[in-house]
């Protein structure tokens, strides 16, 4: 582990960019940095990003500190003085790493940053550095105008956080709390984007996420010849396993944030609500548009088999099968959704955790929820915004251990044909570049006011 202060640099002239101006520019560098995380211990490139954004930071006069987990697994961290320092701080957090992205399936070179017909186009256009460029402009911006935000502000870009934080968030709580001192709430990703509901523009703002269950599923049986009978197949009981949980059907039940974001959804809509009937749900969650993949994925719990392992040889039956499932559970009921996945595994199988993690589910209510809503509704006046639950997650997750409350926010308005919240993880991501500089105005307000 290094770690390392970084002193600031001399401020730059007023006549500078804003925010506006360089969110576009700084996303597009961002981009075009291959810093894809294959959850192997390995984080080529997060080094790069990571000098990126630390220079951008002390280029304005901020001091900033650098510091690894491990060689390359580079996070940043810097701290902004607010006008009331009797208030507990915030922090405002975004991860460099992207998930792999594989080049022939791409319209575009995924690491070329490219700008085509008003969109930016690569990977972690959505996920997310484009919250991570809106973060450094407005904070540059600040800086050089000499404004504080409202309170303090610890702005991090964490490492690692696509393969569950473990050299990113994790480690900087576990070994480095007091970078996190005073504060009590959080600010990240994937919530604060627009959907179009009943012919209304909604924003989602994320207080909610669904917990992290990467598990091993494993048989052990007698290895023999292929030819024999064999009642104790590894691979037989393996693969009962995997269809069991893969084709569960779990019942729907709607959790406090999800039920409030239905209801609000039924307000917009005109459609009837009710939480006891599937059909019901299911007309709600679609009138979601192209989100409803995201929301329809937080009714219930998931599980998923996304990997297999067996054998050496077509005539050798093996002793030994293993397979990986990616769970979700909702959040107050992971006991009851591991108590279920045990019983399908059966007996003859058992469940080993490879990686596991909180849920969460925050008040839509209180002081940064009310500046939230407002900082938004001061942009686009006459929209909604509600609250949804992520069915992924979030390095807020690391920071709930230090008692943060933590919220998805990274603010966008965009088309109503988009299929934003398809492109997470996906192929051919892109952000238009008008939704990047709407999101400065927005957080630019926000800290101004949180």
């Amino acid at each position: 582990m290094t770690s390392q202060p970084i002193a600031p640099r001399p401020s730059t002239p007023p006549t500078t960019p804003t925010a506006e101006q360089e969110v576009v520019g700084i996303c597009r560098d961002l981009l075009r940095i291959d810093t894809s995380n294959y959850g192997n211990g390995e984080g080529p490139g997060e080094r790069r990003a990571a000098e990126l954004v630390a220079g951008l930071l002390t280029d304005v006069g901020l001091e900033v500190e650098l510091f690894e987990s491990e060689p390359g697994r580079t996070s940043v961290v810097t701290r902004l003085e607010g006008t009331d320092p009797t208030r507990p701080a915030l922090v405002l957090h975004g991860h460099t790493d992207v998930v792999p992205a594989a080049a022939a399936d791409w319209s575009v070179d995924p690491f070329g940053g490219e700008e085509i017909d008003g969109l930016l186009w690569g990977r972690g256009a959505v996920d997310m550095k484009d919250m991570d460029a809106m973060i450094l402009s407005v904070v540059r911006q600040m800086v050089r105008e000499g404004r504080r935000p409202a309170r303090d502000v610890v702005v991090a870009f964490f490492a690692d956080e696509e393969a569950g934080g473990v050299r990113g968030a994790q480690w900087a709580v576990r070994h480095r709390p007091e970078l996190f001192e005073g504060a009590t709430e959080a600010i990240s990703e994937v919530g604060g984007f627009s959907v179009e509901v009943g012919g209304r523009r909604a924003y989602l703002l994320q207080t909610a996420e669904k917990g992290l269950a990467w598990l091993r599923l494993v048989a052990d049986g007698r290895a023999g010849h292929g030819s024999q009978v064999n009642a104790e197949n590894a691979v037989t009981e393996l693969a009962a396993a995997v269809a069991r949980i893969g084709r569960h059907p779990w019942p729907y039940t709607l959790t406090p944030t999800v039920e409030r974001l239905l209801r609000g959804v039924s307000d917009l809509t005109g459609l009837p609500f009710d939480g006891e009937d599937p059909a019901a749900v299911d007309a709600l969650v679609a009138a979601l548009g192209p989100a409803a993949k995201f929301v329809g994925a937080t009714v219930r719990h998931t599980s998923n088999p996304t990997q297999l392992d067996a054998g050496y040889k077509a005539n050798v039956i093996p002793g030994r099968a293993e397979a990986t499932v990616d769970v979700r559970l909702l959040p107050g009921h992971e006991e009851e959704g591991m108590a279920t996945l045990r019983e399908l595994a059966g007996p003859a199988v058992r469940i080993e955790p490879i990686h596991q993690d909180t849920a969460l589910e925050v008040p839509f209510s209180g002081d940064l929820v009310d500046s939230m809503v407002a900082s938004l509704l001061a942009e686009d006046p006459g929209a909604a915004v509600l609250p949804y639950t992520l069915s992924g997650g979030t390095d807020n997750k690391s920071l709930s251990r230090l008692g943060i409350t933590g919220y998805g926010f990274a603010p966008l308005r965009l088309p109503a044909d988009l299929d934003f919240s398809g492109m997470f993880h996906g192929v051919d991501e892109r952000v238009p570049t008008e939704s990047l500089r709407f999101g400065t105005r927005v957080l630019d307000r926000l800290l101004n006011d949180c």
